[in-house]
């Protein structure tokens, strides 16, 4: 297959797992984030011209401009927890999307998140929800994916609080009720490459991302205590004293909530009703406990050689 997909954000989480799946098809990929060196470890898994490298802030658009030039498919994955919302999800979303369309590409992929939403209160909320009206504006037949929390070896969330239960011997449990449907890195990985390689299926279309299980907060941070061995208390925190939280000191780095994050556990976090997810692409659902043995080990006290999760 002798296609050309720019990946922004080829080289972080999910993109690592993206353009695995678009290597595998044959595809040549060209991984462009703010610091390629940072995708240079996906050298050895391509054949030889089969990965390109390229430097690029997406908020410069003569640069993106330069960087989408002789693309069939692109996929945007760049996304931020805090920082530029604006720059990142609405301006460089709508720059990659307006480079798309002036360079011919057949095919945009926008990867956006359940929740986006042009009024949200929260900003990053907010910020995807515009980022999807300016990438449709620019770019009329783009594949909207909108995932759940992704889970993986690599992510930033069971990670974080398989490590919180490594050294704490309680966890704090902020919006426990909250519910999550949490997608496995991979499986989102092959439905984006699909949506990217097969335009005609899947342009125009917006997906939201789940995986089996519906899961709150609380039942999400209990599986992760049991599965690594440490069985830690939980104790949940009053809503108002989060809030203060969140509110007063959600600014400082290393702060347990930010005041965005905090707005954004408002509201479930599961795919809507009679939205197509993975099983439009004939993908089967990845459990939490499917992959789980494969790094959470490193969290037990005697490691892979301590008893397994019951789970």
């Amino acid at each position: 297959m002798d296609r050309l997909v720019t990946i922004f954000g080829g080289g972080g989480f999910l993109g690592r797992y993206v353009s695995q799946a678009l290597l595998k098809t044959g595809a040549r990929v060209r991984l462009a984030q703010r610091d390629s060196r940072g995708a240079y470890f996906l050298k050895p898994l391509s054949m030889l011209g089969q990965a390109q490298f390229v430097d690029v802030d997406i908020r410069d658009a003569d640069r993106v401009r330069a960087v989408v030039q002789g693309s069939d498919a692109v996929v945007n994955l760049v996304g931020v927890l805090k920082g530029d919302f604006q720059g990142l999800h609405v301006t460089g979303a709508r720059n990659i999307a307006e480079a798309a369309a002036a360079a011919g590409a057949e095919a945009l992929v926008q990867i956006s998140a359940i929740g986006a939403d042009p009024h949200s209160e929260s900003n990053y909320g907010r910020s995807k929800g515009e980022g999807e009206a300016a990438v449709r504006a620019a770019f009329p037949g783009a594949t909207i994916m909108r995932p759940s929390v992704v889970f993986g070896r690599e992510d930033n969330f069971v990670n974080r609080f398989a490590g919180m239960a490594r050294l704490a011997p309680v966890l704090p449990v902020i919006r426990g009720g909250t519910k999550f449907q949490p997608v496995y890195a991979a499986d989102a990985g092959r439905a984006i490459s699909a949506a990217a390689l097969d335009p005609r299926t899947h342009a125009g279309k917006t997906y939201e991302l789940g995986g089996p299980q519906v899961l709150t907060m609380r039942e999400l941070m209990q599986w992760i205590s049991v599965t690594t061995g440490r069985n830690r208390s939980l104790i949940d925190i009053p809503d108002p004293v989060a809030r203060l939280i969140a509110k007063a000191v959600g600014w400082a780095p290393g702060a347990p909530i930010t005041w965005d994050q905090w707005l954004m556990l408002q509201k479930d976090n599961v795919a809507a009703d009679g939205m197509p997810g993975l099983e439009a692409f004939g993908i089967p659902k990845t459990p939490l406990n499917a992959v789980s043995e494969g790094w959470l080990t490193s969290y037990r006290r005697h490691g892979r050689f301590a008893a397994k999760s019951p789970y």
